[in-house]
């Protein structure tokens, strides 16, 4: 793609739909939880990057599309005055282990929830994609525009964190 091409031809568009629109969906997720619904903001996003196409180059799509969504993001939760909830999903599982030890699993698994929901905001999200999503801090640090040794030093923390808030050192 050339450098100054704007983004209006239909096939140029959906290619960067499909390089970026998983990324920025996770972005959301992590960022501000589900009940925040990142998908709508994710297609607000590439509906502005449409309306804006011959403004935006290529190899600025990404960007706009995170700045976009970003903003959208805290203006939304401006309004809301909302605070951070992740979306709780029921798992019927069946299992032959013992009661006593699903139960105890049920509660580690929700005292690591509340841990990783009191994070800072930039512990968190870093966190949440190196771990579950499994993204490289190289990769991390240009979802976020940061440095890797930021990632690096924001991963480390929230572990340090998350062991402390757990007890396990």
């Amino acid at each position: 793609m050339e450098e100054s091409q704007h983004i209006c031809e239909e096939s140029l568009f959906r290619r960067v739909f499909q390089a970026h629109s998983k990324d920025l969906y996770n972005f959301l997720y992590y960022k501000y939880g589900a009940d925040n619904h990142p998908e709508d903001l994710m297609q607000e996003a590439f509906a502005k990057l449409w309306d804006n196409c011959k403004r935006v180059s290529a190899d600025k799509a990404r960007a706009f599309l995170f700045t976009v969504a970003n903003n959208q993001m805290l203006n939304e939760l401006a309004r809301k005055k909302t605070v951070l909830n992740y979306q709780k999903e029921e798992q019927i599982t069946l299992t032959n282990q013992s009661p006593h030890y699903i139960l105890e699993e049920n509660e580690y698994m929700n005292r690591l929830q509340k841990a990783i929901e009191e994070l800072s905001e930039e512990q968190r999200v870093a966190f949440l994609l190196n771990r579950v999503e499994g993204k490289k801090h190289r990769e991390i640090a240009e979802i976020l525009g940061i440095s890797q040794k930021a990632v690096e030093k924001r991963i480390y923390k929230a572990l340090e964190n998350l062991q402390q808030k757990l007890g396990i050192i």
